[in-house]
Parts: structure tokens; C-alpha cells; sequence
């Protein structure tokens, strides 16, 4: 085990292990925490800035409310993660990694100077045994980090020195150890802005398609079982792309369905949001939102992607049966969308923060187009709902193993897979 990290179990003993893919499988049964579900608080809804008139009108409390995120806990609890926080010297940090491991979800590791991490956990109270952490300065990884940093292309002319000071840095530290199986997700923007994390996790982990393009979504749980799939809807690109163009956008509906399949099972039914429903105005903005569902529906349909793509329309005739049938849409996805795609990076990103606002739960910005799992909380977010990101984002590490196994599975077998 390297300088600068060690986990202790509950009684206090040293739990040894080597820092890789199956760091922390040491830990014994006793050193985890059982976490019990505290009663459902009913929520009201959100409604977002483009219709707030349309979907205000019917806020109900809702009894399942907080379910949708606590069914994200039961699953990652079958198979627990380790998840970096670059930012590990910040309270908040120090405070969701305590509770990412209180709800069972898997070990957070804190990137940060462990006199000061201990010291802020000591005077804040925080219960500091069963967090792990990393120097990355003293860290036993960063030699090899700094030789795979030089193999990457853009970083070839680097000498030792300057392949150091970059990795010095918390967030071009936390994108190597995912990339390289040192960590299963990373979990950044606690204290600083998005470009911070996104910049080191654009030019270290491999993207996940041939556009090489990112994006980010937001989980919305409404409180409303009327809207999405059981009051959960996923909003996206509400915290990267600040003026997508119609390929783009096709890209984010993508990628924003995939992550709802994910999360939730359902069949994703997207929206590609504007001010206009079907022609009811016509203008570049609302013609470029029915070109980009036609794209996405397109590109689903040539690799037979399950989901139902819909074009330009106004939020409420997404989300509420009613106001599709007097607007007179039709289709899978009028009144029934659990997707929602905005028109740009204004639009998305004031919805996101407004739904929180006015009673919302929020968990995002969920990083998308990556190999590797990945979240931008907000600097605003409560402890409680950056360790609610950590859980998702342990949960997509799992789902991205899995589609891993089976590409492998079907290079080595290729009849059989081309039999399915």
C-alpha cells in the first residue's frame, strides 16, 4: 500500500490492501454500515422555466418521493464502488464520503494532504475511519501515472518533471485513477468551477463514442408520480455545451436516453424541447430542435436503440397528457416524456437550477460521452446530495463494466455474438 493511504475498519485495525482494480475487497463484513431509509418527506414538483404556469397548476405531494434515489442505494449496495473526490480537503467532501460509506454504497477516497483532511474531520466531528486517502505528491501511483500520462499524444513531448507538476493536480490525479482502474468514478465541482474537472477528464479518459463529444445530465426526482417515469425525469445538456448544433443536440438526446435506461429501466421517450409544439411557431431555433429529434430518432433507429424521440416541443405538452391532447400531439412520447432535451446550455442549466428551487430533488451534473463515470456537483449542493451523486455514479461504474465484459465477450466469440 503507498505513502499517504490506509482504511481503517470499525474497530480501528488497519485494513492492508494494494491500491488497483480490487483495492478495498479486504474489507471485512463487520466494517460496513447497514443504512436505514428515513421516512419519505412528500415533495412537491418541479416545473421548468419554459412552462412554469402549465405544470404548477397541479403540485401534488407525493408518497414516493426520495424513492427513486434510494432504489440507487439498494442496487449499489450488491456491489460497492470506490469513488475519488478530488477536492479531498473540503469539508462537504470529507462530509459525503463519510456518508457515501454510511449508506453501504462502496469506499470514497479523499485526494488531499492527510494532516489537513484529518484535521478538518476532527474539528467538524466527522467520523474519519473507513475513508481512504491520497497524497498524490507521495502517492506510490504517481510514477506510473506520470508514464502513462506521456503515452497519450498530447502529452508526449512531456518530460518526468512536467508530467509531475500536471498530476500534482487533484483533478488530472483523480481522471488518471479512473482511467486506470484505480477508482471506479470520480465526483469533482464541490469548490470549484466545471472547467476544472472537465478539462483533465476530457484529455485522460478515453471518450465512449467516435463524436468524442460530452455532455451532462441532470436527474430531476419531481415527487410527482404524473410526470416522468415515477417522478423522475432526466434533463440534459444543462451544464456543457453552451450552443449545440443540430448534431450536437442529436448526440446529448443520445446520450441522455442511455443514462435513463440506465437509472431507471424504462424505455426512454425524449423531448426535444422549445417554445414551439409542432410548427406552432416557426423560427431557426424551433426548426432546429425538430431536425435534431429527426437526426436522434435517425441514428436510434440505425443502431436499433429502444426509445421514442420526439420534436420540437413545449415542456408541458411533454410532460402533461392534457396539454399534449388540447395542443393535439400524439405519440409515445406526448405527455409521457422522462427525457427532456433543451435547446441550449441557458435553458438547461436555469431549469435544472430552478427545479431544485422550487422543491426538486437534483442530482447532476451526471458527465456523459466518457468511458468512465464522472459528476460535476454543484457548489451549492447539500452533503447529502453530492454522496445521492456518488451513488449514481457507483452505479453506472457497474453498468459500464458490465457492457465492457460483453464487448470482450463477443471479441472473443464472435459467432455467438453474432447469433444473438
Amino acid at each position: 500500500m503507498g505513502p499517504g493511504f490506509r482504511v481503517l475498519g470499525a474497530g480501528g485495525e488497519l485494513l492492508r490492501g494494494r491500491l488497483g482494480p480490487r483495492v478495498y475487497d479486504t474489507l471485512s463484513a463487520r466494517s460496513r454500515v447497514a443504512f436505514r431509509a428515513k421516512p419519505t418527506v412528500p415533495r412537491f414538483g418541479f416545473a421548468c422555466c419554459l412552462s412554469l404556469a402549465a405544470i404548477s397548476d397541479t403540485l401534488l405531494p407525493s408518497a414516493q418521493a426520495m424513492e427513486f434515489i434510494e432504489s440507487v442505494f439498494r442496487r449499489l449496495r450488491r456491489h460497492p464502488k470506490r469513488i475519488v473526490f478530488p477536492e479531498g480537503e473540503n469539508l462537504r467532501a470529507i462530509q459525503a464520503g463519510r456518508r457515501f460509506y454510511e449508506l453501504g454504497c462502496g469506499v470514497p477516497i479523499l485526494l488531499g494532504r492527510r494532516a489537513v483532511v484529518e484535521e478538518v474531520a476532527r474539528r467538524e466531528k466527522v467520523p474519519f475511519d473507513h475513508l481512504g486517502v491520497i497524497n498524490p505528491e507521495n502517492s506510490a501511483d504517481l510514477p506510473d501515472f506520470c508514464r502513462f500520462l506521456e503515452t497519450l499524444e498530447r502529452y508526449k513531448k512531456l518530460g518526468l518533471s512536467d508530467a509531475r507538476e500536471l498530476l500534482l493536480n487533484p483533478n488530472y490525479y483523480a481522471a488518471m485513477m479512473v482511467q486506470y482502474g484505480r477508482a471506479d468514478g470520480v465526483v469533482g465541482g464541490i469548490e470549484s468551477p466545471t472547467a476544472a474537472l472537465l478539462r483533465p477528464l476530457l484529455r485522460v479518459v478515453k471518450p465512449s463514442d467516435a463524436q468524442h463529444l460530452v455532455s451532462s445530465c441532470l436527474i430531476v426526482d419531481t415527487g410527482r408520480t404524473d410526470l416522468g417515469h415515477h417522478g423522475v425525469v432526466v434533463m440534459a445538456d444543462c451544464g456543457v455545451i453552451p450552443s449545440p448544433d443540430v448534431e450536437q443536440l442529436a448526440a446529448v438526446a443520445l446520450q441522455a436516453a442511455h443514462l435513463c435506461r440506465q437509472l431507471t429501466g424504462e424505455i426512454p421517450r425524449v423531448a426535444m424541447l422549445s417554445y414551439s409544439t409542432k410548427g406552432s411557431a416557426v423560427a431557426p431555433g424551433t426548426e432546429k430542435m425538430a431536425a435534431a429529434a429527426a437526426l436522434a430518432r435517425q441514428q436510434a433507429q440505425a443502431r436499433h436503440l429502444e426509445m421514442e424521440i420526439d420534436g420540437e416541443l413545449q415542456i408541458d405538452a411533454a410532460l402533461l397528457p392534457v396539454a399534449a391532447r388540447n395542443k393535439g400531439v400524439t405519440g409515445p412520447v406526448a405527455g409521457r416524456a422522462n427525457v427532456l432535451i433543451f435547446p441550449d446550455l441557458n435553458s438547461g442549466h436555469t431549469a435544472g437550477k430552478l427545479a431544485g428551487l422550487l422543491g426538486s430533488q437534483a442530482y447532476g451534473q451526471i458527465l456523459t460521452g466518457l468511458t468512465k463515470p464522472a459528476a460535476d456537483v454543484s457548489r451549492s449542493d447539500t452533503v447529502e446530495t453530492i454522496a445521492a451523486v456518488a451513488a449514481i455514479v457507483g452505479l453506472q461504474a457497474i453498468e459500464m463494466r458490465r457492457l465492457q465484459e460483453m464487448a470482450e465477450e463477443e471479441k472473443r466469440n464472435p459467432a455467438r455474438a453474432a447469433a444473438r
